[in-house]
């Protein structure tokens, strides 16, 4: 069953069991959809307001772009537990052949790439995220501009979670120039995505405290 599609309770359940998934991905993922989706709500609660009728038109198109975001990681939820399950297998490969420990050596290198390829793209649109509640804490209506400090605490914890669950997954990776590429991307985006959050979390606090 997808686990998106799981009641909250059904979904917290599975994630404290022992059961293999879902995980820090799935769950990253998941809190990263969350914080997308209070960035959706102040905007929601500022269109139609005449008070912001100037930046209208800009509000819809962050909650358009939020929406595709949410769907996303989402999507990325399951996602993570689909590429799980083949590196799970691959572990427990035999290797009492020379044939057999090249084969295992060969897939765990395969599924460990596409593996960490799932949270570094949560990572991603985590950061698309935090941009957009950026600029919606420039704009968004103040009577609920904690709420985008909320979504922008919970996508930067998405950001760091993600980049937890690639590092495990790269630190089994051979392949030492995929390795390089993958570790570049992944810090340029917690660092740039972390100041941003810092950024935003502090202007709404200076707004709560006017």
């Amino acid at each position: 069953m997808s686990m998106i599609v799981k009641s909250c309770k059904d979904f917290v359940d599975v994630l404290a069991s022992k059961a293999p998934v879902p995980g820090g991905g799935g769950a990253a993922a998941l809190g990263g959809s969350i914080g997308m989706a209070l960035s959706n709500m102040v905007g929601n609660l500022t269109v139609g307001k005449k008070k912001y009728a100037d930046v209208e038109d800009e509000v819809k198109a962050l909650i358009d772009q939020g929406s595709k975001v949410i769907n996303e990681l989402n999507i990325l939820v399951d996602k993570d537990a689909e590429e799980f399950e083949p590196l799970s297998k691959a572990y427990g490969l035999p290797k009492d052949t020379p044939e057999q420990a090249k084969f295992k050596e060969e897939t765990l290198e395969k599924c460990s790439k596409n593996a960490c390829g799932v949270p570094l793209d949560i990572m991603r649109k985590s950061f698309e995220g935090i941009k957009i509640h950026q600029r919606m804490g420039q704009i968004g209506t103040l009577i609920a501009i904690s709420d985008v400090g909320c979504g922008v605490a919970f996508l930067k914890a998405a950001l760091i979670s993600a980049r937890l669950n690639v590092i495990i997954n790269i630190n089994s990776i051979k392949d030492q120039a995929f390795v390089t590429t993958v570790r570049t991307e992944m810090n340029q985006l917690l660092d740039e995505g972390s100041k941003i959050a810092d950024d935003t979390l502090k202007l709404v606090l200076e707004k709560l405290n006017k």
